[in-house]
């Protein structure tokens, strides 16, 4: 007779595990970026956050975009040169300079690349 009671009793409980499973999973399908802590709402109309640099900004910018290079001095240089100019520091240590139009197209007399 303890096993008759307790199925009725059981099958409640895993129905209710399933609801609250799906209650769960469709909240988080409707917003999955917030738990991450990012709002795309408000980041889409913003510009990209490695532009707008103040002066103040550029040499910690400059410093981590040239940390691996075997040229510190003169990456530094024209970096904070560029970075004064642009107020935009492209992200990472190499490449990406898609991300700031003015840092990308600025050349030397050569016709090479100014900024690093």
């Amino acid at each position: 007779m303890g096993r008759s009671g307790s199925v009725p009793a059981l099958l409640f409980f895993l129905l209710l595990v399933i609801c609250c499973a799906a209650v769960a999973a469709s909240s988080t399908m409707d917003a999955p970026n917030e738990e991450l802590g990012v709002n795309l709402a408000a980041t889409k109309n913003q510009k990209h956050k490695h532009s707008g640099f103040s002066q103040a900004e550029c040499p910690g910018a400059c410093q981590y975009r040239c940390s691996k290079t075997a040229y510190k001095k003169p990456c530094m240089f024209f970096c904070q040169q560029c970075c004064f100019k642009c107020k935009c520091v492209p992200p990472g240590t190499y490449a990406h300079k898609e991300v700031c139009a003015c840092y990308n197209n600025w050349k030397t007399k050569r016709g090479g690349p100014k900024c690093p």
